[in-house]
C-alpha cells in the first residue's frame, strides 16, 4: 500500500523553497566555512568549506511545554534543511534564567526526536544554547560601545516607556544618550561586575529614536538580572535580551535562513543592523544569515498561549501538560497522534506570509490517512447492553457452546493475520443499536427484525427487557441457524442491518475515554471573554465499555481502529496489558461529522 506521506511526497513550492532554491543557485552562502564550535569566534573565520548546503535552526525557549505550532516549525526547519541537503540546529534561547528549567530542556528534546528528526549530521553533534554564546555577546557588546553605536541607559522603566514615543510621535532622547564612550565602557562593566542592582540600568543601541519603526528606537540589548542560570550558574549577573542575542546566535552558527513567524517580521530591520555592524566589525562571517518571516500556525478549536495553557494545568482544567485535549505534543502524543500525521499536517497546510485560520479537522484528517493503514481492527462496544440469543442452547447443543468467529487483523492486509473471538449465548451490544419503535432508515435491532452480528451469525430481533424507568436492561433475540459469516448458509438470509458486538464469555471490560475538542467554539481566545468561558464541558466522557479479547495484549501507545466507532490507542501513561488495566483514548471519529 502507498502512505498518504508517499502520496504527499512531492513538496509543493513556496516562497520559502523559492528563495532557498534561489540562494542555492547563486551561490550565496557557498564560500562560508564551518570549523570547531560555533561559540569559538576565533575559528569562525576559518576551516574548510562548510559541508551544509544550508542550516537552519529550531529555537525554543526553555520554558514550557513544545505545542502544535511548534511542531509545523520543527517540521519546516527541520524538513526544509533534509531537503536541500543542509543540517538544521537544535538551540535552547535560554537568555531568560528566571523562566527556564531543565524539565523543559529535555522535554523540547524529546519532541523533536520523536517528530523523527535530528540534529546530528557530518559527524557533528548540533545541539547548542544561546548560554553558550554569552562570552561572545558580551565582547560584541563592548564593541559597540567602543563604535559609539550602544550606551548604558540609567532612566527608569518608567521613564524609559514613555520616552519611546508610539506610532503618532517620536521618541525623545534619553538623557545618558550622549555620554561618552568610556563612561559608557566603564558602566556596562559595572553592570557586568554586579555594581547595579536589577532594573537600574540597561544598555541600548543607539540606532533613531525617530524611526518610524519603534524597535528602531534604541532597543535594549542587555538588562540587569542578579539570577542563577541553569546553565552558566551565577557567572552573569546580566543577560542579553532575546532580539540582540538571537541574530548574533545565527551569525556564529553560520545559520544561512533564520525562518521565524510574522511577528518578528517587525524586528527585522534591527536584526539586519546589528548583524551589519558586527560584520563591519570583523567579528562574523559575511554574508551573514537573513531572517525570513511565515505565518504562523492559527488552529481553529485550539489555545496556544503558553501562558493560557499553564492556567489550563495550574487549575486543574486538564489532568497536566500531557493531557490528550492539550494541544501541547506530550498531549497530542498521548492522544494518538503520530509523528507521520503532524508531518504530514505540516505539509498539508504549506506555509505563507498572510495569517489564517486552519480548521482542527485537516488535522485530524491527516491523522486518519496516516492511521488507515497502520492501526489493527478491533470491535468495541461502548455504551454496552447485554444481547441474549434465547435459542442458542437448542440451535448449539447446550447454552455454555461457545462459536469461534474470526476476522482479518488488517481488511487491506492478509500478512497480518486473523483475530478471533467467542460468539456464544450473551453478548454485549451498543444501546444504541435496539429500537423499540424505529425510526425512518432503521436497520438495526427492533422487534421482528433481522440483522447480521458482525462476523457472526444472523439473529431475528424478540424484544427487550426493562426497568421501572423504562430503561433497556437487556435484549432478547432468536439466532437464525446456518448463517454464520464464511459458511455456504450465510447469504441465506438476506439482512440490511450489521452490527458489532463483543461477547460476554472473551469480552476485556475496559476503561474507554472519549475525548473530544477542549474548547466548544471555533476561535476561543479572541478576547471577548474569558477563554475559560469556552471550554467544552463535554470534552471527556469515561465509560466502562467491553472489548474484544485481541486487545488484551495492546501495549501502551498501540493503535487501533474500533470498527464503527474510530481510532483509539493504549494510553501510553496509565494503560496496563495483559487485562491488568486497559485504558484506551479515543483519538478521532472515522469521519468529521461536525456541521460546518
Amino acid at each position: 500500500m502507498t502512505s498518504p506521506a508517499e502520496k504527499d511526497s512531492v513538496k509543493p513550492s513556496n516562497f520559502l523553497r523559492q528563495i532557498i532554491e534561489r540562494d542555492l543557485e547563486q551561490g550565496t552562502y557557498a564560500q562560508r566555512h564551518w570549523a570547531g564550535h560555533p561559540a569559538d569566534a576565533a575559528a569562525h573565520h576559518a576551516g574548510s568549506a562548510d559541508p551544509a548546503r544550508i542550516r537552519t535552526r529550531f529555537p525554543p525557549e526553555p520554558n514550557g511545554y513544545l505545542h502544535v505550532g511548534h511542531a509545523k516549525s520543527i517540521c519546516l526547519n527541520f524538513g526544509l534543511a533534509r531537503d536541500y541537503g543542509g543540517v538544521c540546529h537544535m538551540r535552547f534561547d535560554d537568555t531568560n534564567p528566571e523562566k527556564e528549567e531543565m524539565e523543559y530542556v529535555e522535554g523540547i528534546k524529546d519532541a523533536v526526536r520523536w517528530l523523527g528528526f535530528s540534529w546530528e549530521a557530518h559527524g557533528t553533534r548540533h545541539l547548542y544554547q544561546a548560554s553558550e554564546y554569552f562570552d561572545f555577546m558580551y565582547r560584541a557588546a563592548e564593541y559597540l560601545v567602543e563604535a559609539g553605536l550602544a550606551y548604558v541607559d540609567e532612566q527608569s522603566p518608567e521613564e524609559m516607556r514613555a520616552n519611546r514615543g508610539d506610532f503618532s510621535r517620536p521618541g525623545v532622547d534619553s538623557p545618558f544618550r550622549s555620554r561618552s564612550i568610556e563612561e559608557n565602557l566603564q558602566r556596562l562593566r559595572d553592570m557586568r561586575d554586579g555594581k547595579l542592582p536589577d532594573g537600574a540600568a540597561v544598555l541600548r543601541a543607539k540606532i533613531d529614536m525617530a524611526s518610524p519603526n519603534i524597535n528602531l528606537r534604541d532597543p535594549a540589548l542587555y538588562r540587569i538580572k542578579h539570577a542563577e542560570h541553569h546553565h552558566t550558574g551565577d557567572k552573569w549577573c546580566i543577560y542579553p535580551m532575546y532580539t540582540y542575542a538571537h541574530p548574533i546566535e545565527d551569525a556564529l552558527e553560520n545559520i544561512t535562513h533564520s525562518i521565524c513567524t510574522l511577528e518578528f517580521e517587525d524586528q527585522r530591520p534591527f536584526y539586519d543592523w546589528l548583524l551589519d555592524r558586527l560584520s563591519e566589525g570583523g567579528l562574523i562571517n559575511t554574508p551573514h544569515p537573513r531572517q525570513y518571516e511565515f505565518a504562523r500556525l492559527n488552529l481553529t478549536y485550539v489555545v496556544t498561549s503558553k501562558r493560557k495553557l499553564k492556567q489550563l494545568v495550574d487549575e486543574g482544567h486538564v489532568s497536566g501538560w500531557d493531557d490528550p485535549r492539550m494541544p501541547t505534543i506530550v498531549g497530542l502524543r498521548r492522544r494518538g497522534y503520530t509523528p507521520e500525521s503532524l508531518q504530514l499536517f505540516s505539509e498539508r497546510i504549506g506555509v505563507s506570509k498572510a495569517n489564517g485560520w486552519i480548521d482542527f479537522s485537516i488535522l485530524e484528517a491527516a491523522l486518519r490517512d496516516d492511521l488507515d493503514p497502520k492501526a489493527a481492527r478491533a470491535m468495541a462496544v461502548l455504551d454496552p447492553v447485554k444481547l441474549v440469543i434465547e435459542n442458542w442452547g437448542e440451535v448449539m447443543g447446550g447454552d455454555d457452546v461457545l462459536d469461534e468467529c474470526s476476522a482479518p487483523v488488517h481488511p487491506h492486509d492478509e500478512s497480518r493475520g486473523r483475530r478471533k473471538f467467542m460468539f456464544g449465548r450473551e453478548l454485549w451490544i451498543e444501546r444504541s443499536d435496539y429500537e423499540e419503535t424505529p425510526p425512518k432508515g432503521f436497520f438495526r435491532l427492533f422487534p421482528g427484525n433481522k440483522v447480521r452480528l458482525k462476523y457472526g451469525h444472523v439473529i431475528e430481533c424478540i424484544g427487550a427487557d426493562k426497568d421501572a424507568n423504562g430503561a433497556v436492561t437487556q435484549v432478547r433475540a432468536k439466532l437464525v441457524p446456518d448463517t454464520k459469516s464464511g459458511t455456504p448458509g450465510a447469504d441465506a438470509v438476506k439482512v440490511k442491518g450489521n452490527i458489532s458486538w463483543v461477547g460476554v464469555a472473551d469480552g476485556l471490560r475496559a476503561e474507554v475515554r472519549l475525548y473530544d475538542r477542549l474548547f466548544a467554539v471555533a476561535q476561543p481566545d479572541t478576547g471577548e471573554k474569558d477563554f475559560l468561558e469556552e471550554l467544552n464541558p463535554e470534552s471527556l466522557k469515561v465509560v466502562t465499555a467491553y472489548l474484544e479479547p485481541s486487545l488484551a495484549s495492546a501495549k501502551g501507545d498501540e493503535k487501533f481502529q474500533f470498527e464503527r466507532h474510530g481510532y483509539f490507542v493504549a494510553d501510553r501513561v496509565e494503560h496496563r496489558e495483559n487485562g491488568i488495566r486497559p485504558i484506551l483514548n479515543r483519538v478521532t471519529g472515522l469521519k468529521d461529522s461536525r456541521p460546518r
